[in-house]
């Protein structure tokens, strides 16, 4: 019993930090349960409806703070949703590609937090559609093989290709994640319905992780902050992925 508390604590605690930065989680809610043994077969359903529940609750966060951009949102999920659907079909060897990511989100953390001469207001530019599109369909697939919502592929994608500001690619990307999680649980339940008991409880501390964790991003923090939690976010994430 002690163990499901334990487990709650660390998930309140995952949903605070990645909420902040307009991510759900998932990839802390993954790590969480493994520690805890939780068997594979109950994890991936589980971190995604904990992610459903905390993006929906940043995505309403965001949105009502004017953060969401729809229309900059629209082109990724598009080619996002059905990738993320299959996504969570296929089975591949996590040898090769979880080293690679982690690399590439550990990079993209140091990216983040030191500024470059390019980092100049007025150079925000929007992608071209199909581009936008293309980009979403691979993010969607490689957030349908890990069981994570995408949003810490978006965020570094848009960060450093200047697509969004730092608080506009926090809404995007909670939205983003929603999109995903929502596509890949469907997928899962076709052929794992299986949840772990304690969700219940878990839910409730991701919940209020989630609430807590959004409305400091979306209102009180500056940017400056939001990109320094983004890294964190990020290093935690490629971390996890180098050493799983």
């Amino acid at each position: 019993m002690s163990d499901i508390w334990l487990l709650a604590a660390l998930i309140f605690g995952a949903a605070l930090l990645y909420s902040s930065v307009g991510h759900a989680g998932a990839s802390g809610y993954l790590a969480a349960m493994a520690l805890f043994g939780l068997e594979t077969s109950q994890m991936r359903p589980a971190a995604l409806v904990l992610n459903i529940l905390v993006a929906t609750i940043g995505t309403i966060r965001f949105a009502r703070a004017g953060l969401v951009n729809w229309s900059l949102l629209g082109p990724f999920s598009l080619g996002a949703i059905p990738m993320a659907w299959l996504g969570g079909f296929l089975t591949l060897p996590t040898s090769v590609y979880r080293p690679i990511v982690g690399g590439i989100l550990l990079v993209a953390a140091v990216r983040i937090v030191v500024p470059s001469s390019a980092d100049r207001p007025g150079t925000i530019r929007r992608p071209p559609v199909m581009v936008a599109v293309s980009w979403g369909a691979a993010i969607g697939l490689l957030s349908g093989l890990t069981g994570t919502g995408g949003g810490i592929f978006l965020s570094p994608l848009l960060l450093l290709m200047r697509w969004a500001e730092t608080k506009e690619t926090s809404g995007v990307a909670a939205a983003f994640i929603l999109a995903n999680s929502l596509a890949g649980l469907v997928g899962l339940l076709l052929h794992q319905p299986t949840l772990p008991s304690g969700i219940e409880l878990w839910a409730v501390a991701a919940a209020c992780g989630g609430w807590i964790g959004s409305a400091l991003g979306s209102r009180r923090l500056g940017n400056p902050t939001l990109r320094k939690l983004l890294a964190v976010v990020l290093v935690i994430a490629g971390g996890k992925m180098i050493l799983a």
